[in-house]
């Protein structure tokens, strides 16, 4: 069937896009290279779409679809969207992604190349066409102007009819025809089509569970993905970052009390969008609780996402709210030690239904998960060693951002309570080395013991600066004099002894015994709801405790732009801080500063994890545990775009 024709069908709803499939995810050097294809009559592939009855199809976008049959497409949507942006200059009803990724498209008669518009280049230069406009007015309003610039340009006079032909041979990629496989027959319903769907996406991103449990609500609620990305997006804009899957577990917990999602076979769509109604109501009560009552402000010190689901289940049970103040602070502390402990961190929806079952119970619920925790830990309290930990992604790194909001720290500069004089999330604290990095390196110290977790603190900006690299033993001593108890308040040993530079593993020894005290001190107020409102320079890192991990803003920024990019490209972002399990003891045993474990094609490359200068034991150990990785952003650059953005040019 001809190109033309094809966009044709769309504008008729005669072709559609089922609900399930993802949005528009290409990046502008795919489309380059599809329409280069097409201009050099290379193949492109055929499109596969599922013909079936219009009264049993859910698809994507408003288009009213024709009485009879619809065919929606399973395979070539990358490619369709490109080609209906290119030529008819806007983007199809059931368009979800980008619209500038395909906009402003130009070809240069000369080269014979295309490229996105640029003003330097292009303004005014007759080489350069507009592919949009040459598809929908043909070569003839290109031509009287060429003709023009000739009187300037004499030497492109004996090429008007190569240039003429290059751009005839532009509008002609509409009459290409691609070849069409069909999926019919009434045997085929929607989770045969979904399966054939992941077999053929060899190229793109293979469905999960939850996207397969999505595909089957929207079949019944077309509009669920929709409502379901407007509410991340809120929560995304307020600094949490959730996805698709944990939102629709969270809707499954209240709606079936089961974490699995096959649990929601049944469901009818008026079940479903009242279950979101309640998960959007009670998390958003739980992460104004957390942010309000542990100062777990921002998404970086959230952790422990999956106990959501469990929570908003125990609210729904209640009436979306808790009975009481020692009810809601053991709740708290139930979570914090689930935070602690990577409670959802392997096997999680075994441990979850475990959990929920356990809250069925609605006298004793919350017993019964503090008891899970404590048979699954043997002791809650926490010691000295469990801060040994390094690196702002280790698990007890948000315990220390708690502890300075709610234990009333105290800015060293001002002496005015963090807690006091923060005005947005997560945006005025800053990471603070209390023993500067560079001071301690110069000293003979290794990475993991100069971003140890007692060595962190919390400081205002203006604070951070103005410290700056000096020794402790010059600006503590300062701030102790000009505002009492101010170091204390963050849990600073006293004895200025330690704050030399030779002591510095002392230094960190007494303040995990200060740390680890004021921690219990503050579990222990949340469980009995009393709790107001509010020289071994080269020792080896201790080899119980999980390696790897992101140490400092500089390291994380990198990550986060890493992520922009490939987001950009198209592809799916990263998880920070991956904690990476051993599988036969359940253990921590890595945690991975960019990863993905599924693959940047999920489901069918390797699991891929980018580190940022981390030891030789951490790269032999990702190596073991089967991931490809990269030590630099410009490596995983140049496997994303010579592996991967090369195979999947034309392949979607």
């Amino acid at each position: 069937m001809k190109i033309s024709t094809i966009l044709d069908q769309i504008d008729e709803g005669a072709m559609a896009l089922p609900e399930f499939q993802r949005g528009y995810v290409w990046n502008r050097n795919q489309v380059r290279d599809l329409m280069n294809s097409l201009y050099r009559k290379y193949p492109v592939g055929s499109l596969l779409v599922w013909q079936t009855r219009t009264e049993n199809a859910t698809r994507r976008g408003d288009m009213p679809l024709p009485a009879g049959t619809v065919k929606l497409i399973l395979d070539g949507q990358q490619r369709m969207t490109s080609l209906y942006g290119i030529i008819r200059g806007k983007s199809p009803a059931f368009f979800d992604g980008r619209q500038e990724i395909f906009i402003g498209l130009f070809f240069n008669i000369e080269s014979e190349s295309f490229e996105f518009y640029g003003p330097v280049r292009m303004r005014d230069n007759p080489l350069w066409v507009s592919v949009t406009e040459l598809m929908q007015k043909g070569i003839a309003p290109f031509i009287t102007p060429f003709m023009m610039k000739l009187n300037e340009r004499p030497d492109l006079s004996p090429k008007i009819e190569t240039y003429t032909n290059r751009m005839n041979a532009i509008v002609n990629i509409k009459d290409v025809d691609l070849h069409i496989e069909e999926v019919t027959g009434t045997d085929k319903d929607i989770d045969v089509v979904v399966d054939i769907f992941n077999k053929v996406n060899s190229g793109g991103t293979r469905l999960s569970k939850g996207d397969l449990a999505l595909a089957k609500v929207c079949a019944k609620w077309p509009e669920a993905r929709s409502e379901m990305q407007s509410k991340l997006t809120k929560w995304r804009e307020a600094g949490f970052n959730f996805n698709l899957d944990w939102l629709l577990r969270c809707v499954n917990a209240i709606v079936t009390g089961e974490a699995r999602f096959d649990a929601l076979e049944g469901i009818t769509a008026d079940e479903f969008q009242e279950g979101l109604r309640k998960a959007k109501k009670s998390i958003d009560y739980l992460l104004n609780l957390v942010s309000s009552r542990l100062g777990l402000d921002h998404d970086r010190v959230l952790g422990s996402k999956y106990a959501f689901p469990l929570m908003v289940r125990y609210l729904d049970q209640r009436g979306g709210k808790i009975g009481n103040f020692r009810e809601r602070d053991r709740i708290l502390f139930w979570y914090i030690h689930t935070l602690l402990w990577g409670r959802y961190s392997s096997q999680t929806e075994t441990v979850l239904n475990q959990d929920l079952e356990a809250i069925e119970d609605t006298e004793n619920g919350l017993d019964q998960l503090i008891e899970l925790l404590r048979r699954s830990r043997g002791n809650l309290d926490l010691v000295p060693s469990d801060f040994i930990g390094w690196s702002v992604s280790a698990r007890f790194y948000p315990m220390l951002y708690m502890l300075a909001r709610v234990q009333h720290a105290r800015d060293w500069e001002s002496g005015v309570e963090l807690t006091n004089n923060l005005l947005g999330r997560g945006t005025n604290l800053h990471l603070h080395h209390i023993f500067p990095k560079s001071l301690l390196y110069d000293k003979g110290y290794v990475r993991s013991q100069v971003n140890q977790i007692a060595n962190f603190t919390f400081l205002t900006q203006d604070s951070n600066l103005k410290i700056s690299n000096q020794c402790p033993t010059v600006y503590l001593e300062r701030y102790a004099r000009e505002h009492p108890g101010v170091l204390e308040s963050h849990w600073i040993p006293m004895d200025s002894e330690l704050w030399k530079l030779e002591n510095y593993l002392s230094f960190l020894d007494e303040r995990r015994n200060l740390l680890a005290a004021s921690a219990n001190r503050f579990l222990n107020s949340l469980e009995s709801g009393t709790l107001s409102e509010l020289h071994l320079a080269h020792e080896e890192p201790d080899p119980t405790k999980p390696l790897g991990g992101i140490v400092n803003s500089e390291e994380e920024q990198v990550l986060l732009d890493m992520n922009v990019w490939i987001v950009e490209q198209g592809l799916p972002e990263g998880e920070f801080s991956y904690e990476l399990m051993d599988e036969s003891t359940g253990e921590l045993q890595l945690v991975l500063d960019l990863a993905w474990p599924e693959g940047i094609q999920q489901g069918y490359s390797q699991p891929v994890v980018l580190l940022i200068d981390e030891d030789l034991e951490v790269e032999k150990a990702v190596n073991q545990a089967g991931y490809r990785f990269f030590t630099s952003t410009e490596d995983l650059k140049s496997y994303i775009q010579d592996e991967i953005l090369a195979m999947t040019k034309v392949a979607a």
